[in-house]
């Protein structure tokens, strides 16, 4: 039986992004079977992922021990090919016919892109994601079809990426009174709950599915659910984009050539400044709003 060892990213955006290259994978090797590497914060994106034999959650260990445990985890294998995300020697210590080892760093065009290039693939895959059943279903509870919901990520990975709690209070309740039917999205943690809570407590009636009330298994068939997504550069904006829900990624303080949401519905809009220095407060709730309409209205019309 021919294995892929597949050691990807531990951080949400990250590892939504390496989806691609994962897709990638399976096309080139149709009929093998694959284990999948990665931190306990995004274990569910693989959870229901087909011809997965194995999933190993590397917890992090002092003195990088983390890494050598999963070497004596995988080095009794013979693999088809090793794709190692993460740029560790473990890939170079284990016996295998092919090898991909993609280096860090800033480098030219989006990232999944660059993983494209290093493995030889023609074109960049988008992200696929693969939901339980058990979780649509619960998601088709809380959110029933009859609304038109709207998916706010209102935190992001560092503070200067987070549009204005104004801005973004304004722009719900403006959405709001279109018809829309917002929820607040974020991650789980005491960071997150603190960013999010002046958000919360402006618009007290909407509903609420962040800080770690679901799992990310939920948390994803939620967003799936959802007519549109707006928010700044996270992990949560690539996940939605994956799912292929019409996303819109706000981008100030960071790359938007290298980190743009993928999906078939994604876009971005650009904060006024150069790239990587933009101002998020100089985002004008009315041109999110023009953007964020045009995106779900051209959706909508496929």
């Amino acid at each position: 039986m021919k294995r892929v060892l597949f050691i990807t990213a531990h951080r949400l955006g990250d590892a939504v992004i390496s989806l691609a290259a994962l897709s990638a994978m399976m096309a080139r090797y149709p009929q093998a079977y694959f284990t999948i590497v990665c931190g306990p914060a995004v274990c569910d994106l693989f959870r229901y992922m087909p011809r997965c034999e194995r999933l190993i959650v590397m917890e992090k260990r002092p003195y990088n021990q983390h890494w050598l445990a999963l070497w004596r985890d995988v080095v009794r294998y013979r693999w088809e090919v090793v794709v190692d995300l993460r740029a560790s020697l473990v890939s170079y210590g284990v016996w295998s016919r092919a090898r991909y080892k993609v280096r860090g760093g800033r480098q030219k065009g989006l990232k999944l892109a660059q993983h494209a290039r290093a493995l030889g693939v023609q074109y960049a895959h988008y992200p696929t994601l693969w939901l339980g059943a058990q979780e649509q279903a619960y998601a088709a509870t809380l959110l029933p079809d009859e609304g038109v919901w709207l998916a706010l990520a209102i935190t992001a990975g560092t503070e200067h990426k987070i549009w204005p709690v104004e801005s973004f209070a304004t722009f719900a309740r403006q959405m709001q009174a279109r018809g829309f039917r917002p929820l607040l999205v974020y991650g789980p943690g005491e960071r997150e709950a603190r960013l999010a809570a002046p958000v919360r407590a402006l618009l007290p009636n909407v509903l609420d599915i962040g800080g770690g009330q679901y799992s990310l298994a939920q948390v994803a068939a939620l967003i799936a659910r959802c007519s549109l997504f707006v928010g700044g550069d996270s992990g949560l904006m690539h996940l939605a984009a994956a799912l292929n829900v019409p996303t819109l990624g706000l981008f100030g303080p960071s790359y938007a050539s290298q980190y743009a949401p993928s999906g078939r519905w994604a876009e971005v809009l650009l904060a006024p400044g150069p790239e990587g220095e933009g101002d998020m407060a100089a985002l004008k709730v009315e041109n999110v709003q023009h953007a964020a309409l045009a995106l779900y209205e051209r959706a909508r019309a496929q």
